[in-house]
C-alpha cells in the first residue's frame, strides 16, 4: 500500500515544503486538484453534493497544477506528482503534451497524468471549449498526446484533431502513465479502455470496492485485464492500518490522504501540517511497507 498526499486548499507558498516533507517520509505521490476559474453564479450544479453547491468557498486558491509540479521537481528527489484531476478537454492536447513531456524530463519522469472530463459547463464556456463533446474529444486527445510523446514525426486525422506530420520535443524521459477519475458508467468505461489507473471519488469503502470490481469486468471485456493497473482511492470511512490492508487486498494501490485533517482538523498552521505529514509517515506508511 502506498499513499498520495492531497494538497488541496493548503497554503500555496509552502506547498514545495510539503512536497519535501512527503518526499522524506515515505509518501509516493503528491496530488493537486484543478480549476482555472470559478463562476460567481453557478449554472452547473456541482455533482458531488446533495444540493449542488460547491465544497469550497469563494476566492479559494487553485494553483496551476503544472507550475506546481515544476516547483516540486526542483525541490524533491523521489516523490511523484499527479493531478486530482486535470480537466483534460478544457485544454489543448499539444500544450498538455508539451508541458508533461517537459515535466518528465526535469523530474526524471516522476509525473502521472490523472485526467477528468470536468463537470462545469460554465468553466468550459469561459475557456472557449465545447462541453458537450468533452468525452469524445478527450479520447482523441489521449491518442494525440501519446503519439506526440514519441518524439518522432507523427500525424493524426480524427474528428476533432487533424494535423500533418509534426514532431514535438523534448520527448518524455520515460513512459507517462495516464489515469482517469470519475465514477459514472462512461468514466469507468474510458478508464478500462484507455487508462493505466483510476482515481475514486471521496466515498465509502463499499462503493470503491464495487467500482473496482466493475473496472475489472470492463478491463476483461476490452482485453486489458492482464495489464498493470493502479487504483488511487479516497475512502471516506477507512482510517486504520487494518482498513488500509483490506483495501490493498482488493486492488487499491494508493490511498489519498490529507493528514492534518485527521490529526488537527481545521488547522491553518503550515508548521503543524508539515509535522502531520511526517507523523503519518511514521505512524502509517512505515508500518505498511
Amino acid at each position: 500500500m502506498k499513499f498520495a498526499l492531497a494538497s488541496s486548499f493548503a497554503p500555496i507558498a509552502v506547498l514545495p515544503a510539503f512536497a519535501r516533507a512527503a518526499d522524506e517520509s515515505g509518501w509516493d505521490i503528491i496530488a493537486m486538484p484543478d480549476h482555472v476559474v470559478n463562476a460567481k453564479v453557478l449554472r452547473t450544479p456541482y455533482p458531488y453534493t446533495p444540493d449542488g453547491s460547491r465544497r469550497w468557498p469563494e476566492f479559494t486558491n487553485w494553483p496551476d497544477q503544472l507550475v506546481m509540479m515544476g516547483a516540486f521537481a526542483a525541490t524533491t528527489k523521489r516523490i511523484r506528482f499527479t493531478t486530482t484531476a486535470f480537466v483534460l478537454p478544457m485544454r489543448s492536447p499539444f500544450l498538455v503534451a508539451k508541458a508533461f513531456a517537459t515535466l518528465s524530463v526535469i523530474s526524471n519522469n516522476r509525473v502521472v497524468l490523472t485526467a477528468g472530463m470536468g463537470w462545469s459547463r460554465d468553466e468550459f464556456e469561459i475557456l472557449q471549449q465545447d462541453f458537450s463533446t468533452r468525452g469524445k474529444r478527450a479520447d482523441e486527445m489521449i491518442e494525440v498526446m501519446r503519439l506526440l510523446w514519441s518524439g518522432e514525426y507523427v500525424e493524426y486525422h480524427g474528428k476533432f484533431y487533424d494535423f500533418p506530420p509534426v514532431e514535438m520535443n523534448p520527448k518524455p524521459a520515460g513512459h507517462i502513465p495516464i489515469w482517469f477519475a470519475g465514477i459514472s458508467d462512461a468514466a469507468l468505461r474510458r478508464t478500462a479502455r484507455l487508462g493505466e489507473g483510476w482515481l475514486s471519488e471521496f466515498e465509502p469503502e463499499a462503493a470503491i470496492l464495487a467500482q473496482i470490481q466493475e473496472l475489472r469486468r470492463l478491463r476483461e471485456e476490452y482485453g486489458r485485464g492482464d495489464l498493470p493497473f493502479e487504483v488511487l482511492a479516497a475512502p471516506s470511512d477507512v482510517f486504520d492500518l487494518d482498513g488500509y490492508r483490506r483495501l490493498a487486498d482488493h486492488g487499491v494501490t494508493h490511498v489519498l490522504r490529507q493528514p492534518w485533517t485527521l490529526y488537527h482538523p481545521g488547522t491553518k498552521d503550515p508548521a503543524v501540517m508539515i509535522d502531520d505529514i511526517r507523523r503519518f509517515g511514521d505512524e502509517v506508511i512505515a508500518k505498511l511497507q
